[in-house]
């Protein structure tokens, strides 16, 4: 399932291969090394020897392939007409905060936290305000309500949880909705990692939660779980009638700018990728594995707390150094690159985020290069 040829690897033109010179290990952007599912390859090439190239009508397939997808994984069954598909899952949190909030709002997120959470809020002329996680990387309930008391317009969940890898469990969603209920908070939940939980965690999602249909809105994609980010195509999912009346507000040209091959592969991953994915959850619950025994023989002064879902480690390296030192420090002698922690916000300085989405070898190799520059 995945590549482990160097070469054929660095003939792809997406950023993960074009960021670093020929000589780095790339191991930083969130794009795995793996082939596509088959029914995916088919479901392209079919539109591409048809010349079926032009705009997307994402409905009623879309929504029917990831209504099913949800109620086989999840036994979550959202209605088929209340998805709407968007280029991606960060255009479609913009577009709901423009829709939620005025200039003076505040929108909470916690740290640390995918980087464009950080900007999504001002994009949509909002304010920003950042509730961290515990220690344990658990959404910190008590700070959330003091938070929510201020009566801000939004909170923006990541679930599961990127860069941690944390699944929130069914009894913290359920008071985190409490919460929302309670002080009139809008629950926006980036659901775009759900597909990729790992034996061992179960995901719940959020508008599955009782109660959360008056105050939550997810927005899911197919784009992480099966290497899809560049065919752009995400989608929004509510369950209110207000809520969704906010979503047939957003401009109209936002329809058009979803990626017709994007809607037809989503379609397919989610309609046919159960087997492949299945096949992919065992090789990273694998690779998992194996970095965890790379850290503790090879890079005992790096500690973790390996992810429940993902294929991103959150590795805590401030016995190495502070800030972005440790990945300037990989990267500049070790010949690895990994995503530095301060971009997920001031609790990642002297943290890294590794990719473990790549072959046995290409992660064996690149933690013994990380090895020899830690002992030199």
């Amino acid at each position: 399932m995945f590549d482990d040829s160097l070469d054929t690897l660095r003939k792809r033109r997406s950023a993960k291969w074009r960021t670093y010179p020929a000589d780095v290990l790339p191991l930083a952007v969130a794009e795995m090394d793996c082939s596509l599912a088959p029914p995916i390859t088919a479901a392209l090439r079919v539109a591409v020897e048809a010349a079926d190239t032009g705009y997307s009508a994402a409905q009623p397939e879309l929504g029917v392939a990831i209504a099913s997808f949800a109620a086989r994984r999840w036994g979550w069954e959202p209605d088929p007409a209340a998805i709407t598909a968007v280029a991606d899952v960060g255009v479609g949190v913009v577009e709901l905060l423009r829709m939620l909030t005025r200039p003076a709002d505040a929108v909470v997120i916690s740290p640390p936290v995918y980087p464009p959470f950080f900007d999504w809020p001002q994009e949509a002329g909002a304010q920003l305000r950042e509730v961290p996680l515990t220690a344990e990387f658990r959404l910190d309930l008590p700070a959330l309500e003091a938070a929510f008391a201020a009566h801000p317009a939004v909170y923006v969940l990541c679930n599961p949880h990127n860069p941690v890898g944390r699944v929130h469990t069914h009894d913290e969603l359920a008071a985190l909705v409490r919460l929302a209920r309670l002080y009139g908070v809008t629950i926006v939940s980036d659901e775009i990692h759900a597909p990729l939980v790992l034996p061992g965690a179960e995901f719940t999602p959020l508008l599955s939660i009782p109660g959360a249909a008056q105050v939550a809105v997810s927005v899911v994609s197919a784009s992480k779980a099966f290497n899809l980010a560049g065919l752009k195509c995400a989608a929004i999912v509510t369950a209110d009638p207000a809520l969704a009346a906010l979503v047939e507000r957003f401009p109209k040209d936002v329809r058009w700018r979803t990626g017709h091959l994007g809607v037809l592969a989503t379609v397919a991953a989610f309609t046919e990728g159960d087997a492949w994915l299945d096949e992919l959850l065992t090789e990273l619950d694998a690779r998992r594995t194996e970095l965890g025994e790379h850290l503790r023989t090879r890079l005992p002064k790096i500690s973790w707390l390996p992810p429940e879902a993902t294929y991103l480690a959150w590795l805590d390296c401030r016995a190495l150094g502070e800030d972005d030192e440790p990945c300037e420090l990989f990267l500049s002698r070790g010949r690895v690159g990994l995503e530095p922690g301060p971009r997920f916000g001031a609790r990642g300085a002297g943290f890294v985020r590794l990719n473990f989405g790549t072959s046995a070898d290409i992660l064996d190799e690149a933690t013994a290069r990380m090895a020899r520059v830690t002992v030199e």
